[in-house]
């Protein structure tokens, strides 16, 4: 398997947990979204994928595209161990809270997103740093209560055991954290982050260890 994306891309972090996860082996390919190489934009990427977005997973003669829609891919193919429950009523609860991260939370802190804001909008970094802040506190604040109520240990967003839920909340935690973010109003998250980021596949998946990662990248 080939898996296009970029070392900070949150959504690219998700599908190399999951990939790690799993056992499966892959091979990383760059997309530098940085001026001036602003890759996604290619032509070549471009016919990978139109919307000129990552990641791109390509398994044999399938291209692939949207981590959460690659995990889906990566659990039917690669079922053990798996990241969601069986019993129908908790696989919709942990996709919910997967959700609440890559379609509530995401979307709106991106890295188009906040370019938008910078130009042509002309906000400056305190403003985008504001911006960024408030809908990580207006999703986490949710979140929290929900990890309350549903982690079962807490170390994990559901349950007991490793789910799809984690793999969507340590990217966004880690970006919080980025982005000096003020996370002590959620202690279960933190615990449940603490926990997650730690475990090997997990850990082989940080941003910071990724072979396109600057030597000065924490």
């Amino acid at each position: 398997m080939k898996l296009y994306g970029y070392f900070r891309s949150s959504a690219t972090y998700r599908v190399r947990i999951a990939l790690n996860l799993k056992g499966v082996p892959w091979e990383a390919v760059l997309v530098d979204l940085r001026t001036p190489a602003n890759a996604q934009h290619t032509p070549q990427f471009r016919a990978l994928n139109p919307h000129g977005l990552i990641p791109v997973l390509q398994d044999g003669a399938y291209t692939l595209t949207q981590s959460l829609a690659i995990i889906e891919y990566l659990e039917d193919t690669h079922p053990e161990p798996p990241l969601l429950p069986r019993v129908p009523a908790d696989r919709a609860q942990v996709r919910a809270l997967a959700l609440a991260v890559a379609c509530d939370i995401h979307p709106l802190n991106n890295t188009r997103v906040l370019g938008y804001l910078r130009a042509p909008l002309g906000a400056d970094d305190v403003a985008v740093n504001a911006w960024y802040a408030h809908w990580i506190a207006l999703g986490f604040s949710a979140l929290e209560q929900d990890a309350q109520r549903l982690s079962g240990d807490g170390r994990h967003l559901y349950g007991t055991a490793v789910t799809l839920a984690d793999v969507c909340l340590v990217p966004q935690m880690y970006n919080a954290h980025r982005f000096k973010c003020d996370v002590e109003p959620y202690p279960t998250l933190r615990s449940i982050y603490a926990h997650l980021e730690r475990l090997p596949a997990f850990a082989r998946a940080a941003p910071q260890v990724q072979p396109d990662a600057p030597p000065a990248c924490s």
